[in-house]
């Protein structure tokens, strides 16, 4: 499975911006993918935003971000999306998606097998 994560930029505080999470190769649904989104910042250990499962039936959020972040699955074109609202400056880091071989959601990054690259958000004040 490969993974390309998309849509960071930079963005005033208070703004809007939507990642994408293209899955490609072993994405049939006999394969069951839960994904999940990560960040780091500088200096910090990478840490878990949001994940769902691959039928979309439930998601979970960091404390952080919830009532802010919105995680959503296009499953007829294997992307899961982040939409990011009122951003604000500690948000700023590298967003990483990732994908697990397993129904349950998971916060730690050890538990996913596979991960894209990732994509820069910068939150200006």
């Amino acid at each position: 499975v490969q993974l390309q994560a998309s849509g960071g930029g930079l963005v005033q505080a208070g703004g809007s911006l939507r990642l994408s999470c293209a899955a490609s190769g072993r994405t049939s649904n006999s394969y069951a993918l839960t994904t999940g989104w990560f960040r780091q910042a500088p200096g910090q250990e990478r840490e878990f935003v949001a994940g769902i499962r691959k039928s979309g039936s439930s998601t979970q959020y960091a404390d952080s971000v919830k009532g802010r972040f919105l995680i959503s699955r296009d499953s007829a074109n294997n992307t899961v999306y982040l939409q990011m609202n009122s951003l604000k400056p500690e948000d700023t880091a590298v967003y990483y998606c990732a994908a697990r071989a397993g129904a349950a959601i998971r916060f730690v990054e050890n538990d996913y097998d596979f991960w894209g690259q990732g994509t820069q958000v910068t939150v200006s004040s």
